[in-house]
């Protein structure tokens, strides 16, 4: 990271970023074109910590999964634009974090109903639901762990 000022390395702090932000955005390659996907998501601390995802059972984002899971993920909040009297003065005050790693297809059942629950979790702050076996046919759940996570902030 080029301004070492802005960098945020406590874990604690960086996870409170993550239960602030409301999407995680999931780029990808198709081939050599990027591909970027906005998601709701779910957290789970641990070694590695991992964000769940819910989506269809088919699409463009499960193709390119199947053939290069590897990932780049990308949160901010707290954006903030700070006004100045000439144009370049203006600036925009925030918390980001980037992160890479691999996402992959949840096939266990048990495990879809974590990353649901973790999802719920995430904006509803309750995590005990119920969920029926037609409806998690019809649901893909993604699970990516997290390799690298760095973040930064500009106040």
């Amino acid at each position: 990271m080029r301004r070492k000022d802005r960098l945020i390395e406590n874990l604690p702090e960086i996870e409170e970023i993550i239960k602030k932000s409301d999407v995680c955005r999931i780029a990808m390659v198709d081939g050599n074109l990027p591909y970027m996907v906005t998601m709701n998501f779910g957290y789970k601390a641990g070694n590695p910590a991992c964000l769940f995802f819910h989506c269809a059972n088919e699409g463009r984002k499960l193709d390119i999964i199947k053939k290069n899971n590897i990932v780049c993920f990308q949160m901010d909040i707290e954006h903030e634009l700070i006004t100045a009297d000439k144009a370049c003065g203006y600036t925009m005050n925030f918390k980001s974090i980037v992160g890479y790693g691999q996402i992959d297809i949840v096939d266990n059942r048990e495990e879809k109903i974590e990353g649901l629950n973790l999802i719920m979790k995430q904006y509803t702050g309750k995590d005990a639901y119920d969920y029926n076996n037609n409806m998690l046919d019809k649901t893909t759940i993604l699970k990516l762990e997290i390799d690298s996570i760095s973040a930064k902030r500009k106040e």
